[in-house]
């Protein structure tokens, strides 16, 4: 807060989906989301924002929301609000010099569970947040929530970070003393930036089943495989086939193109879209993920 004003920053979560790994875009080698102050020429919020991501990364924004408002410490020294917005994009294209894509689980890699992928992590993490909560029944019972005793909730990507923070076993948190060993696995970012990416992957995997937004980062034309691993690279689970497509099927997302896919090895696959009336109500009966267990 500075001559009794209060200072905004406008930062961008921009999310893709390239051959089954979920993506964002960053800046500072990956350190930085998109980012700048809201300035006197910007017409408002959006245009503010789009205007920092296109002068940074040179990638439009298409779809983009309101993420959340946070209240803290600004880069420098002054305190105001980040207001953080997602945005969806087709593809990971290809970088503007100081723009990178990175996968999410570079950031969380305990939040990759398809095929196991976390198990690992988890496992090396639960010793030292069991150590921090020690006797404290409050505590355990958080890390048991959160980590997997009372069974894995996929949406709950913030509450398990800042589990991490106040654990003080994110770099974010603080830098490691001699003796107290080194922060958990995953990249480490500015200020507040990872929790900001922590609560736009939540928002995602809430959102994906009951909004189709999915279709915001396929091709207009994809096959029912390209669909699944899309929804398993967002969830960060492994879906059951044939109950993820009867899902597909009894909510008329998408329709057939007449086309199959072509000039790839083994049996041509068919290629669908979303149908139109998906596209303009964006909007479907809520519903859980078919995960495997």
């Amino acid at each position: 807060m500075e001559g009794g004003t209060v200072q905004a920053e406008l930062i961008a979560v921009l999310a893709a989906v390239t051959d089954g790994d979920p993506r964002v875009l960053t800046i500072g080698s990956g350190y930085a989301l998109p980012s700048g102050p809201l300035e006197e020429g910007h017409r408002s919020l959006q245009s503010g924002l789009r205007a920092w991501v296109e002068r940074q990364t040179h990638h439009p924004l298409g779809y983009v929301e309101q993420l959340y408002t946070f209240a803290g410490q600004l880069p420098g020294s002054a305190r105001g609000i980040s207001i953080s917005y997602l945005g969806l994009s087709r593809q990971a294209v290809a970088e503007y010099p100081g723009a990178e894509w990175h996968s999410w689980y570079e950031y969380f890699p305990w939040e990759d569970a398809r095929q196991g992928a976390a198990a690992g992590h988890v496992a090396a993490i639960l010793p030292r947040l069991h150590a921090w909560a020690g006797a404290n029944a409050a505590r355990q019972a958080r890390v048991a929530g959160l980590f997997g005793a009372q069974g894995w909730n996929e949406e709950l990507v913030l509450q398990r970070y800042e589990l991490l923070w106040e654990a003080a076993l994110v770099p974010e948190a603080r830098r490691p003393r001699p003796g107290e060993g080194e922060p958990v696995p995953g990249k480490e970012m500015t200020h507040d930036h990872r929790r900001i990416l922590a609560t736009a992957i939540a928002r995602l995997r809430a959102k994906i089943k009951y909004r189709p937004v999915v279709f915001e980062l396929l091709a207009h034309e994809f096959t029912m495989l390209e669909l699944q691993q899309t929804m398993e690279a967002l969830a960060g689970q492994t879906l059951h086939k044939p109950n993820f497509r009867r899902l597909i099927e009894q909510q008329e997302l998408v329709e057939e193109t007449g086309k199959y896919t072509s000039g790839l090895a083994g049996r041509p696959a068919k290629l669908f879209r979303f149908r139109q009336a998906v596209l303009e109500e964006r909007d479907v009966s809520g519903t859980k993920l078919p995960l495997v267990k």
